[in-house]
């Protein structure tokens, strides 16, 4: 007898085979059957006419301080994701002497714009040390899985004091301990290191992060901890000003230790053969038989921008900041005063107030060919002819005036900006990516960027967008999608009970009604510790969502269980939730 088998879905086990139909048993939390017809069960799931998957595996979000107060780590868990991994861009809470506390608070407000209001509320800080955060997480109870990375700047932080702040050069003995510490935390299961090295990632008051000088010797140093240990992946986020220098020591690290090397790759506005070169660098490390890897988004990373949004082309115009501190709909209410309207308007941006900003997130000031109006339901592959310019162009109006009566003339109007990936204006790059093996598939940055971008639900985007809807270019195989978030993601980091649907592995398991499957668009909630405001998405068509053989979902509500924990790295006994 089983506990249950979804009986009569079409399979697609995440290997990238093609599709078949059959029935799922499930036992004691693992898959015990797959395909054909399986025996009797305590519980039957009628998935006729519905996909059965692997739960999605996201490798790339920021629940690092979320985890630690809301055990579904909503909007990921609506979407299908069943293992989180948190600790990217190099930003993370461990570990921290007291002192640094809120050092680490602001830089995770100025890199993922999770506000330090929400993080000082939400955090317990019970820990100091890495393997205390570890015990931490372990204690809470959780939806889904989680896995957590080791992040330079805590760590560099918590070694070099203020020094790493003003982004000094780190000493032999410095580097020594952050090795001596990444062992550490490698040991108690953590599934890698990631650095930032980017201009993009700013504090609060503009200043750049204690890694973004960082230099190879210290970066290398670091890294052969993963060689030492033997486990775990180094991650780097990089603008590539130096192409060379990034390149050789990424390379050098990789053949140095043996373990996988990945960064982020997107296209560049400025720049738009970088991707094309960054990928050819790939192959070629590749064929020297080195583990290097693009991690890539699914669709470009676009900033909302409306009236309560972190950003829109008007936060850096003095008239406007007036107002931000006020609640949203009294905001929109003096935004439509006329004479307030033609005050913000005749203003120019102040050059300061921009330089403060992230670096790809200045030509919102400006970039009116990009602003697209973001309809219900959302068009990511938005055509030229619904820019901002273009709208401004038939209208015979400025296009400032246009994007303004637009976010001030209702709630929930939001203009969409894809600050990256959209180069060509359609999804050319992203499909080329997309179909190529050196790139895996990442960057859906959950939990992060409260209140511009959300893209906790790429996970759902690939199917629809990419396996259904996608009109201004080709698709791809729904099998080719679901491996790439599957067994793709589970095999780099080293989650090998799970990415499958094959007998003896984890039953993380979802349900989908393809068919009629749906996101809404994104809409901003106050759900979080100090009344903090966040953009969520959300879906239809997950008729059921299972985590270690437990329904957690059932038609878009949860059932109350909590069948997930922390995963540590290289830990048999995380097969299951019971051992």
């Amino acid at each position: 007898m089983h506990d249950i088998v979804i009986r009569g879905g079409t399979i697609i086990d995440g290997t990238g085979k093609a599709a078949f139909a059959g029935d799922v048993a499930i036992a004691d939390g693992r898959i015990v059957g797959v395909g054909g017809k399986q025996g009797p069960a305590k519980r039957d799931i009628d998935a006729d006419g519905l996909l059965v998957t692997p739960g999605w595996v996201d490798a790339h979000t920021h629940y690092d301080g979320q985890a630690m107060w809301d055990p579904l780590l909503a909007p990921s868990c609506w979407h299908g994701v069943t293992t989180v991994l948190f600790g990217n861009c190099g930003v993370g809470f461990a570990p921290v002497k007291k002192h640094h506390r809120g050092a680490l608070m602001d830089l995770m407000e100025g890199v993922e714009e999770i506000p330090n209001p929400v993080l000082a509320a939400g955090l317990s800080w019970e820990w100091e040390t890495f393997p205390q955060f570890m015990d931490a997480l372990e204690r809470r109870p959780h939806a889904i899985d989680i896995g957590a990375q080791a992040a330079h700047l805590p760590l560099r932080v918590y070694v070099m004091g203020d020094r790493a702040v003003r982004r000094e050069a780190a000493t032999p003995d410095d580097v020594a301990e952050m090795r001596r510490l990444t062992i550490e935390a490698l040991q108690c299961g953590a599934f890698g290191f990631t650095t930032s090295r980017t201009d993009s990632h700013k504090t609060p008051d503009g200043e750049l992060v204690p890694s973004r000088d960082a230099d190879a010797d210290e970066l290398v140093g670091i890294g052969s901890a993963l060689g030492a240990v033997g486990m775990g992946a180094f991650g780097m986020n990089s603008d590539f000003d130096d192409e060379d220098y990034e390149l050789a020591w990424m390379t050098r690290l990789a053949r140095q230790t043996g373990r996988p090397v990945w960064f982020l790759l997107t296209d560049r506005y400025e720049d738009p053969q970088r991707w094309r070169r960054l990928l050819d660098a790939t192959h070629a490390a590749r064929a020297q038989g080195l583990s290097f890897t693009a991690q890539i988004a699914g669709r470009p990373i676009g900033v909302m921008m409306g009236v309560g949004t972190a950003l829109n082309p008007f936060t850096v115009r003095p008239s406007y900041k007036k107002l931000e501190s006020l609640p949203i709909a009294e905001q929109r209410k003096r935004l439509r005063d006329p004479e307030i309207r033609r005050q913000i308007l005749a203003e120019a941006p102040s050059d300061a107030d921009v330089a403060k900003l992230a670096q790809f997130r200045q030509a919102v000031t400006r970039k009116w060919d990009r602003f697209y109006v973001m309809g219900d339901p959302p068009d990511y592959e938005p055509a030229p002819e619904k820019s901002v310019a273009a709208i401004a162009a038939r209208e015979g109006r400025p296009p400032d005036e246009v994007a303004y009566d637009y976010i001030t003339g209702g709630e929930g109007q939001y203009l969409y900006f894809p600050v990256v990936n959209y180069v060509s204006g359609d999804h050319a790059p992203i499909f080329e990516m997309l179909n190529d093996p050196a790139c895996l598939l990442g960057l859906s940055d959950g939990g992060a960027h409260c209140t511009s971008i959300v893209d906790a639900g790429v996970p759902t985007f690939m199917l629809m967008h990419w396996g259904r809807d996608r009109s201004r270019g080709p698709r791809l195989p729904l099998e080719h999608l679901v491996k790439r978030q599957t067994s793709e993601t589970a095999d780099f980091f080293g989650f090998t009970d799970r990415g499958r649907l094959a007998p003896g592995l984890r039953a993380d398991i979802n349900v989908i009604d393809f068919g009629n499957l749906s996101v809404r668009k994104p809409e901003l909630v106050h759900d979080m510790p100090a009344g903090g405001r966040r953009f969520v998405q959300r879906v239809e068509g997950y008729e059921t969502t299972l985590v270690a053989g437990t329904p957690i979902f059932e038609r878009g509500e949860h059932t109350g269980a909590m069948p997930g924990r922390l995963v540590r790295a290289g830990r048999e006994s995380t097969v299951l939730a019971a051992e």
